[in-house]
This record gives structure tokens, sequence and C-alpha cells, in this order.
């Protein structure tokens, strides 16, 4: 159940779900034309950002991560936001802090989600 595959899997469904929720929450601040594909191929987009961009953007914010004890790991995660919609126009996001709120967002999502997965495999 563990396949590369399922992990990609389950990344869209959890990037996808936290950028609609993401959206309903900041209103005007996340546009996506009120169309559930915009949000579903933004978040295979942003499941591909992520593993392939964002490890390389964290190896290289390595220094300011630490200095402020992992807090630009906030910035991180709204930068690939603000990238993905540069990358996918449908998906409109205002400015930095929306894109910040987002990420913030996806990764509450994407952590429950993997505390549910990992209660079922066990």
């Amino acid at each position: 159940m563990n396949s590369l595959l399922f992990r990609l899997g389950l990344r869209w469904l959890v990037c996808s779900l936290g950028l609609w929720i993401a959206a309903g929450l900041l209103g005007s601040g996340i546009d996506y034309q009120q169309k559930a594909s915009v949000i579903v191929v933004a978040g295979l987009v942003l499941a591909i950002v992520n593993l392939i961009i964002r490890p390389l953007v964290v190896l290289m914010a390595l220094p300011a991560i630490l200095l402020s004890l992992g807090l630009f790991m906030l910035v991180v995660n709204g930068l690939m936001v603000l990238l993905v919609s540069k990358l996918y126009t449908p998906l409109h996001i205002t400015n930095l802090w929306a894109a910040i709120f987002a990420g913030v967002v996806i990764g509450l999502v994407n952590y429950l989600v993997s505390t549910i997965v990992e209660r079922k495999e066990t």
C-alpha cells in the first residue's frame, strides 16, 4: 500500500483538498473560477512541485530555516503555492500572504490525512 503511485495520489488528493479549503477560507485571496477541475489540476501541479522543486528550495534555504527555528518553512510552502499559481494560470493567488496561508492549510490537511492513513495501516 506504500507504493510510489499511492503516495503520489494521496499527495495529489491532499494538495487539492487543502487548496479547496484555503480558497473557501480566504475568499478573494485565491481565485479558481469556481471550477473543481482547476483545483484538481492545481493539486496535481502542486504535488509535482513539492516532489521535485521543494527539496531543492529547502536545501538552499536551510540557513534561514535553522536561524528561524523552522518558521521559514511557512515562507517556503507559500512560495511553492505561489509558483503553482504562476505555472498554472487558471489558479490565481493574489499575494504572498494568501499563498503562505494556503501553505499552512495544506500542511494541516496533510498532517490530518497522514495521521489517519498511519492509523489504518497499523
